[in-house]
């Protein structure tokens, strides 16, 4: 299984953050043991003082497939979710301050938290989703598939010209803006379309 990572997908989110609005996505990835196991809480890294959230919608890959085209991009995937996209943003700035590969600040161990998958038949129109995480109750983020750069089918395209995506794979699609820090004691909840579906305690 593996995870793949789209960055800078929302306008406001690349300017929060100071970074170009791309012209193609930009693409990373997790290994399987950045997955935080369902129900765990996430333990605070030592390597990091400044642990941000990033929430964003991820799909799950339901077709083995290289080389997709945006004509039948929409055929290989058929649950979606929400996930958090941990980030230890003190540690990639350092990184990318120094010209280096930032997968420390972003591939840890349990740096990719999911919640429950859904059928896409259950979440109606793709383009009308919206979602929301609420830290300790209190709105940080809201997101809007129609308002991202680039589409879910343009990423299924863009990642499937570089990897073969294999069924069970998990592609997280990009966070709005609104990131910030988390610390110990903080419960982050993620909402899609008004129903609760994630849930992470920071320990």
């Amino acid at each position: 299984m593996k995870i793949f990572c789209v960055g800078r997908n929302y306008i406001d989110h690349a300017k929060e953050l100071g970074n170009q609005v791309p012209d193609e996505p930009v693409i990373f990835m997790k290994p399987k043991n950045a997955l935080l196991p369902a129900g765990m809480a996430l333990m605070y890294p030592a390597f990091t003082n400044e642990l941000h959230y990033e929430c964003e919608l991820v799909l799950k890959i339901s077709k083995n497939g290289k080389f997709v085209s945006a004509r039948h991009a929409h055929q290989y995937f058929n649950e979606i979710t929400l996930g958090i996209d941990f980030t230890a943003r003190d540690l990639q700035d350092k990184l990318k301050k120094s010209g280096l590969p930032w997968e420390k600040a972003k591939a840890f161990d349990h740096s990719a938290a999911l919640g429950q998958t859904l059928p896409l038949s259950e979440v109606g129109p793709l383009n009308a989703l919206e979602f929301q995480l609420y830290k300790n109750s209190e709105l940080v983020q809201h997101g809007k598939v129609a308002d991202m750069i680039f589409s879910l089918n343009d990423i299924v395209v863009d990642i499937t010209n570089y990897f073969t995506i294999n069924i069970g794979d998990l592609i997280f699609t990009g966070t709005p803006a609104g990131v910030g820090e988390c610390v110990v004691g903080d419960v982050l909840e993620g909402y899609l379309n008004g129903d609760p579906i994630l849930y992470v305690e920071i320990r």
